[in-house]
């Protein structure tokens, strides 16, 4: 009998799978803070690339042959085969197929990718969860009563201060340009303009005087409103210079469009406030105005023109 040769391991032909499979987790990961698009695109190539692997690894076709079983005896030397109590062989002799039906290099392969991707998983579903579940948990702003309309002049602007949400404390302390543009239709019209820049997010300041003498604060249902007259010629930003309007409308310097606005209404004689959006440029002043509603983006950011693609899709809000 020919002597034992050494068993041949069961190697996986060389591949560019496992890179691209890389790169398409690479890309989901960075999807996640860039947009949704960019995440769809690294979950196909991820897919793609992991099938074509596991396909190649779980494949014999260019693996190294095995090598046929011989029979030794106990010394190492070549014997006769073992024989029964009839002469014959004691096992019946089992053929390549038999014997590499389920080669354990095989079985070492796939237990491992199992475990990778039990691991893979782990440590992906609560970064998946904090990224998704928040579209489809109600995060809208609670709306903020500044108390009665007594208190709002027509044609005169206020400075409202006030909390989004009283119960998370001064965290949520916000400020608005509020002033009443008489009735339109029978409806008290109001223009309410956020403090926040589009450029960078700095408190925007009224460009004329504040009567803080004659500062009132408001008891309502939720915290306390404070309210200050004002007489703006403009609005002006004192970190980069950007300048505004009374309607809202950029001037001047670096941010790229209008002041965001606050949406309101009328309850029991109070004027609400609700939830805020973006604008482009409002057209027209006061009750007249012709204002294009936007979702509300982070400052910097476009919300029409071709500028906008080039921006991923806004956090929920």
């Amino acid at each position: 009998m020919e002597p034992r040769r050494p068993s041949q391991p069961h190697l996986p032909p060389p591949s560019l799978w496992p890179i691209g499979f890389a790169v398409g987790v690479a890309i989901l990961l960075l999807g996640l803070v860039v947009g949704w698009g960019i995440v769809l695109l690294g979950a196909l190539l991820a897919v793609a690339f992991g099938f074509l692997w596991v396909r190649d690894l779980a494949s014999d076709e260019d693996a190294v042959p095995p090598t046929r079983r011989y029979e030794l005896d106990p010394l190492g030397a070549g014997a006769a085969p073992a024989v029964g109590a009839r002469g014959e062989a004691a096992l019946p002799p089992m053929d390549d197929e038999e014997i590499e039906t389920y080669p354990r290099s095989v079985f070492l392969e796939l237990s491992t990718l199992g475990l990778g991707a039990l691991i893979g998983g782990l440590i992906t579903a609560p970064v998946l969860g904090f990224a998704v579940l928040p579209a489809f948990i109600d995060q809208e702003e609670d709306a903020v009563d500044l108390g009665p309309l007594d208190n709002f002049p027509e044609g005169q602007w206020r400075i409202a201060t006030f909390m989004e949400n009283p119960a998370e404390g001064e965290v949520t302390r916000r400020t608005a340009y509020v002033r009443y543009n008489g009735d339109l239709k029978g409806v008290p019209s109001f223009t309410v303009i956020s403090n926040h820049c589009a450029h960078l997010g700095c408190p925007v300041q009224p460009g004329g005087p504040i009567t803080e003498e004659q500062k009132k604060e408001v008891k309502t249902e939720g915290a306390p409103v404070t309210l200050i007259p004002t007489q703006p010629a403009a609005f002006s930003c004192p970190c980069h210079g950007g300048a505004y309007d009374t309607e809202g409308n950029r001037t001047s310097g670096p941010p790229v469009r209008a002041l965001d606005r606050y949406e309101f209404s009328i309850r029991g004689g109070n004027l609400w406030l609700g939830t805020s959006y973006s604008v482009s440029e409002v057209d027209g002043t006061g009750k007249d105005a012709t204002i294009t509603k936007y979702q509300r983006m982070y400052p910097g950011e476009h919300v029409d023109g071709i500028e906008q693609v080039l921006y991923p899709l806004p956090a929920p809000q």
